[in-house]
């Protein structure tokens, strides 16, 4: 039995789970080793029908994702209130995500309330899905395939208390999406992450290519100018990765890879400083080249993670963007290996 189930409420249909509210050490150690990118395609729920507290018939029904974190975030702010969870496959993706890739979606919904049998658990016919999930569900398809109403409650768990409270009802406040600066820190240990490797690639290209020049290959050189090139593609994360969305809303332009590009030119210029005294003016202009590109392309990860683009928009960005990082990240390779040979 899993850590987060405390004990099992018996209905018509069979045994339904009752989870904790509460999380316990060892949801938030999973939480944190998932938030820096750990077992993060694996973090899973069993769908089918929970409870907390102790519902009755007349109990509402919340719908949510099986990714565990989105499961974790709703079940900890039900304390004290006696509710249904009906967790749908979304094969462990949140429920944003998962409604763009049509598996939080109308089939899903029918599929899950007929699953787990609620008609005869339950005497009212509502259930209650997050507002982002909205994109994938089609209302009135749900109702014709499985007989229940759907109603759309708030975009965060936090406000479902006080949606409770005010009869299954949301306010203005509690639809409006927001970004606000922990939600964008909350994504930058995993996006570094994930390029661990790619960066360990790029570490052992950079030593190589940097030894390369009028003696064929020098091993001074390539630890030298490899170092440099090295921090470089290091700045360039670090600009892409967590100064662009900490500081997302105080940069020009709506679109990202001009904020990457921005932040990156910065973070260049601090890096070629750094190491002036050893690098000649190609070099270190390939450097603030490489760091503008690597910068640039990295922002524009974030724009399937935040409220401010569209499908549309992010394909627009993407065929602008993209040209120009390639055109400068093969810019800054060309300066940087005809460098020894114009010394």
């Amino acid at each position: 039995m899993e850590p987060y189930v405390n004990g099992f409420v018996e209905t018509p249909a069979g045994l339904v789970p009752r989870v904790r509210t509460t999380l316990l050490g060892s949801d938030i150690r999973e939480t944190i080793v998932t938030r820096i990118g750990f077992g993060r395609s694996d973090f899973k729920v069993i769908p089918g029908l929970y409870c907390v507290g102790n519902p009755t018939p007349q109990s509402p029904v919340l719908v949510t994702a099986n990714y565990k974190l989105t499961f974790d975030a709703v079940r900890k702010e039900l304390g004290g209130l006696n509710v249904w969870i009906l967790v749908a496959d979304t094969r462990g993706i949140n429920v944003w995500c998962a409604a763009g890739k049509d598996l939080f979606s109308t089939e899903e919904m029918i599929i899950s309330v007929r699953s787990a049998r609620l008609d005869e658990i339950i005497s009212h016919r509502e259930i209650i899905l997050p507002q982002l999930g909205a994109p994938g569900v089609a209302a009135h398809k749900v109702r014709k395939g499985c007989g229940f109403k759907v109603i759309y409650g708030p975009i965060r768990a936090e406000d479902l208390p006080r949606f409770f409270k005010r009869g299954n009802k949301t306010d203005e406040a509690m639809r409006m999406v927001s970004f606000p600066i922990k939600d964008r820190a909350v994504l930058i240990p995993v996006e570094i992450f994930l390029l661990s490797k790619l960066l360990a690639i790029t570490a052992l290209a950079s030593f190589v290519l940097s030894g390369f020049g009028p003696d064929f290959f020098s091993f001074s050189a390539a630890w030298t100018r490899g170092l440099g090139a090295v921090c470089a593609t290091i700045f360039g994360i670090l600009s892409g990765c967590a100064v662009v969305p900490l500081a997302l809303n105080k940069l020009p332009w709506r679109e990202f890879w001009p904020k990457g590009a921005l932040t990156g030119a910065v973070a260049g210029i601090i890096c070629a400083l750094l190491f002036s005294g050893t690098l000649g003016y190609l070099e270190s202009t390939a450097l603030v080249l490489w760091t503008i590109a690597v910068s640039s392309y990295l922002a524009m990860n974030f724009t399937g993670s935040t409220p401010y683009t569209s499908p549309s928009g992010v394909e627009s960005e993407m065929r602008r963007g993209i040209p120009i990082q390639a055109g400068t990240a093969l810019l800054a390779i060309t300066l940087w290996m005809i460098a020894p040979f114009t010394g």
